[in-house]
């Protein structure tokens, strides 16, 4: 787009979102914005929790939704009804419903973290314990590969960008090659390259361009699908020390979701490929008081038809977040 095109869009779209949404994308505090069908406006914040805001009339969503679609090059329609992309504002992950799926227009939109916490910043704030950032330090500095697991919404691409601030530290003359669907991870690496997908192109042919641009580290936001083979292989083979995140929820639970994610690309059986990639499982879960690092699970072996795991930590008493 021209940059009056995309002036105008930006006018448009912040007069559709209306000055309750837009205060909340201007509030640091608030980290996702919802609608329901019944045209509740609910915000999640670190410090103010999830709550209610005010309404939003569904002609008004509809034509929101509608605006965003437009501003991703697509239509939505009810034979088409859901639009994702991210808003031309700050980079705000938009996901939009219209019917018949949904009752009345509905959309999430998930803003981009504005700051980059650091191990120490989590010890501060009582999401991991020293001896937890001291095994994570150790994890990089030895280029072990670090999967982080967790829930929705449980912080797992913030702990990411924390172990990314560290490498700038300790890793500073390593070249980081970082693959995402969207632009969630932040990296002040000076030499680093960040590759998004797009329509036509997947994760799967960006991890392999990835093999020929002479990384030392490769970083998954988010491993999803067939990928996760194409990912262990490049970890397992001349590429150590990389970090991704993936959905599960707790630290054991994330090797049969692996198994499961590469059972889209190859039915052939991959524990030793896993054991032999992963070295580190960090577990992290949202809880009603905050996030907290829980669990770290060394992933040592496979051994007739059984992972070998040593938990590393794992708190019994845990430390909330203020």
């Amino acid at each position: 787009m021209r940059e009056e095109q995309v002036r105008r869009l930006i006018a448009k779209l912040r007069n559709e979102l209306g000055p309750l949404i837009v205060r909340a994308l201007d509030d640091d505090d608030v980290t996702e914005i919802m609608l329901n069908p019944d045209g509740l406006i609910w915000t999640e914040g670190h410090r103010s929790g999830l709550k209610t805001i005010g309404k939003m009339d569904a002609a008004q969503a509809e034509a929101l939704i509608g605006t965003v679609a437009s501003s991703v090059s697509t239509t939505v329609t009810r034979s088409s009804p859901i639009v994702s992309g991210e808003l031309p504002l700050n980079g705000e992950r938009f996901e939009g419903m219209i019917a018949p799926v949904v009752a009345s227009p509905t959309f999430t939109i998930r803003k981009r973290a504005v700051a980059v916490y650091s191990l120490d910043d989590y010890i501060r704030s009582g999401v991991i314990s020293a001896s937890v950032a001291t095994a994570l330090r150790v994890a990089l500095r030895e280029r072990q590969n670090i999967l982080l697991c967790g829930g929705t919404a449980s912080g797992k691409t913030t702990l990411a960008n924390a172990l990314i601030a560290e490498l700038s530290v300790i890793a500073r003359e390593q070249r980081i090659v970082i693959i995402e669907d969207t632009t969630e991870i932040q990296c002040a690496q000076e030499n680093s390259v960040v590759m998004r997908t797009s329509d036509d192109v997947d994760m799967t042919r960006l991890l392999r361009s990835t093999l020929r641009m002479r990384p030392d580290r490769i970083i998954v936001g988010e491993v999803r699908g067939g990928e996760a083979l194409t990912l262990l292989k490049a970890w397992n083979t001349g590429h150590p020390g990389g970090v991704a995140t993936i959905h599960a929820n707790n630290a054991l639970a994330a090797l049969p979701r692996l198994e499961q994610l590469i059972a889209e690309a190859t039915t052939a059986p991959m524990g030793a490929l896993i054991a032999g990639s992963i070295d580190l499982i960090v577990s992290i879960t949202k809880t009603e008081y905050g996030r907290r690092v829980d669990e770290l699970v060394a992933v040592d072996d496979f051994l007739g038809g059984q992972y070998r795991t040593r938990t590393i930590e794992q708190k019994e008493k845990p430390i909330y977040a203020a």
